[in-house]
């Protein structure tokens, strides 16, 4: 079920952050909360699926080998269950918060299981379906606040997610080296400089593109210090590209996130400052 991966559902809540000078109900936030409680639901079952579609390949992967299914802790019986009942679960509850939150959920699980099937093994369209999955998560928590959905919002996820999972790409390449293509084909589609390339068009996208969010959109006109959390989040890039290229991470975004000090308090330090604009900040 991999509940450490359920931080990357956390995106739901920047829908929450980003409209901190609006008024919420506390119904509004027992929503949110709720439609987080789905996606790790509908996730862990994709993670299940995944799990189980790739076993053999997993086996050959000198990380994923140690994997419960891969290793043979987990008999696949039990995992099958899990997952039917996991998504059961999850588009059971998306259904109770409504028909237009439902629809993102199942989008989502759609998208997911099309990737574990196909997609990843579609050159660029891996990582582009990826990316969808975290743009659906902000749609999915603007949705349950019943928001307005900011372009803003889709453009800086959707270069932050093409960031992270091209990052993905070419640590996994590093890291397996000759035997890349071995553990999964579309590897040999890529290569370091390829990747190095693409990385480097998509984080510079990401600072410019926040930045523009500060400086034009109307919550920045609004609330012009906004301008100043363009510091940490040009840190945390920083950062990361850092941890790339000189200690090879990147592989799993959500343990580089955790057990990395400095840019996990990049991260915080950010949400704090925009909490804070948006909440106290005169307009």
């Amino acid at each position: 079920m991999r509940p450490r991966q359920w931080v990357k559902n956390g995106v739901l809540f920047a829908a929450l952050l980003f409209t901190l000078d609006q008024r919420h109900s506390v119904a509004d936030l027992i929503r949110l909360l709720g439609g987080f409680a789905c996606f790790c639901a509908i996730a862990s079952a994709t993670y299940l699926w995944n799990d189980l579609w790739d076993l053999e390949q997993d086996r050959k992967h000198p990380r994923k080998r140690h994997r419960p299914l891969a290793s043979g802790r987990l008999p696949r019986r039990v995992a099958s269950v899990a997952l039917v009942v996991l998504l059961a679960a999850g588009v059971g509850g998306s259904l109770a918060l409504g028909i237009p939150f439902a629809g993102v959920a199942i989008g989502y699980a759609l998208l997911t299981l099309l990737y574990s099937v196909w997609l990843k093994h579609q050159v660029i369209l891996d990582v582009m379906a990826l990316a969808g999955g975290f743009v659906l998560r902000a749609v999915a928590g603007a949705v349950a606040l019943a928001v307005e959905i900011s372009p803003w919002l889709l453009v800086c996820t959707t270069l932050g997610a093409l960031f992270l999972g091209l990052s993905k790409r070419r640590a996994e390449i590093a890291l397996l080296a000759d035997g890349a293509a071995s553990h999964r084909p579309i590897l040999s589609e890529y290569t370091v400089p390829l990747l190095d390339q693409l990385i480097g068009i998509v984080s510079a996208s990401t600072l410019i593109s926040y930045c523009l969010y500060t400086l034009s959109s109307k919550t920045g006109a609004q609330h012009p210090a906004l301008v100043l959390t363009i510091f940490p989040v040009a840190y945390g890039l920083f950062r990361f590209l850092y941890l790339i290229h000189r200690r090879d991470s990147g592989g799993d975004p959500t343990a580089d996130l955790l057990e990395d000090r400095p840019l996990m308090v990049a991260v915080l330090l950010w949400g704090a400052m925009v909490a804070a604009i948006l909440r106290f900040s005169v307009r």
